[in-house]
């Protein structure tokens, strides 16, 4: 029967054949998790978890706010753009820090948008208290105590506190800016520690194709031929420079999601990957530079046209810097062939041509001529920087080989 209500299951799924594993994995963990504790309960003759539970939850509530109260007391303001469906939308908060618990709330954040990018409450509490807890206390362990001080309001109807029925099935792309809103918040009592702004939302194009796409199909192709597919790729920019070290290149945050590899997709669905490397000069300039994001070109394979729903964001507002640093680069969709191309909506990769897929940098932290100038050189060996944004952005001049110019970089950064 366990076996059957599985398959049952799988067929609700639109691509069984990819969360096959995921389900497998999570029975496994299952069993050994429940393995494990019941080894402990015996060894420590233990016949409920109860109170085990209320101890955990109760040390870790007092931990958290042993960590609030450290922090100034007071109200601390800040608002995000970023590029919404069709028109920006404005993410704003108000985090008030008290003695015993820190409130944050949506006040002057856009309406619900008609599209599918809406944020439901708990979605929103969920990213809020992660923000906050990344900074004031990681080491504490994420449970119902650590996690009960920090509350959230928004507006009902807005975009962060969306009713029913507002659509919510892409709501990551607002939810994942959340972290970045709160960052910005603690920057004042928190100098030094706070990242700069990442690329923050994930680009997860989904992919279909086959005689689904009868518009686009070559001359003499019968759609009943050609059976319909789906996939979906998981491609993320850059994180934000840190106050002591650079961003993370091509790295999810907050999501933990990590990039497939290209061999996979290719594997399992007929698309046909062109490019994937680093995107050249798409992290922040900074005293630490931001991550870099990718540049991705992908198309139907056998020259056969592909259609993508798009739900890319960081592309007319890119991640900003922080403490002096530069913004990260913004991103950009466009197909290889110059067709104009949106970077949200439904799209179609005609046949034989490509979408490319330029992931946006995260910000950098700290001014640019601040930076240790062989590590600039390095940054353009590696392909990382150009020589000519070396120059000017770092104020770091190399010889025709490459190698550092010690004499020439003191008189540009004199400047």
């Amino acid at each position: 029967m366990r076996g059957q209500h599985f398959v049952v299951r799988l067929r609700l799924v639109r691509e069984p054949l990819q969360v096959e594993g995921d389900i497998y994995a999570l029975a496994a963990c299952n069993d050994e998790g429940g393995r494990r504790l019941i080894e402990m309960m015996r060894e420590f003759e233990i016949a409920h978890l109860e109170t085990l539970g209320e101890a955990i939850f109760e040390t870790s509530r007092e931990a958290m706010i042993d960590a609030i109260r450290r922090l100034p007391k007071g109200e601390y303001r800040n608002q995000l753009t970023m590029d919404g469906y069709n028109k920006p939308l404005t993410l704003a908060a108000t985090m008030t820090i008290g003695d015993d618990g820190i409130h944050v709330d949506f006040a002057g954040t856009s309406p619900a948008s008609s599209h599918g990018i809406n944020v439901v409450l708990n979605y929103t509490l969920a990213y809020t208290a992660f923000g906050v807890k990344c900074l004031i206390a990681p080491e504490v362990p994420n449970n119902a105590g650590s996690l009960a001080p920090i509350t959230v309001s928004a507006p009902d109807g807005c975009v962060l506190n969306a009713p029913r029925p507002f659509p919510v099935a892409a709501r990551h792309t607002v939810g994942h800016m959340l972290p970045d809103l709160v960052f910005g918040c603690l920057e004042p009592v928190w100098p030094g520690g706070v990242p700069a702004e990442g690329s923050a939302a994930l680009w997860n194009p989904q992919i279909n194709g086959g005689g689904s796409i009868v518009d686009e199909l070559p001359d003499g192709v019968d759609p009943a031929d050609l059976p319909s597919w789906s996939t979906v790729i998981f491609h993320c920019g850059g994180a934000g420079a840190r106050a002591d070290k650079d961003g993370l290149s091509a790295t999810a945050f907050p999501s933990g999601v990590r990039t497939i590899p290209v061999e996979a997709t290719e594997t399992i669905a007929p698309v046909l990957f062109r490019r994937r490397e680093f995107r050249e000069g798409s992290g922040g300039a900074g005293e630490f530079r931001g991550g870099l994001g990718q540049v991705i070109e992908v198309g139907g394979a056998d020259g056969m046209p592909v259609s993508l729903l798009c739900n890319f964001e960081r592309v007319r507002h890119p991640a900003r810097g922080r403490a002096g640093g530069a913004p990260g680069g913004p991103g950009r969709v466009t197909l290889l062939s110059g067709r104009p191309i949106r970077p949200k909506g439904r799209q179609t990769v005609p046949p034989g041509d490509f979408i490319r897929l330029e992931l946006p940098g995260g910000g950098g932290h700290g001014a640019a001529r601040r930076r240790d100038p062989a590590q600039v050189a390095a940054d353009v060996a590696d392909g990382l920087v150009s020589r000519e944004r070396a120059e000017a952005d770092y104020g770091v001049v190399l010889a025709r080989d490459g190698t550092l110019d010690p004499d020439a970089t003191r008189a540009r950064r004199a400047e």
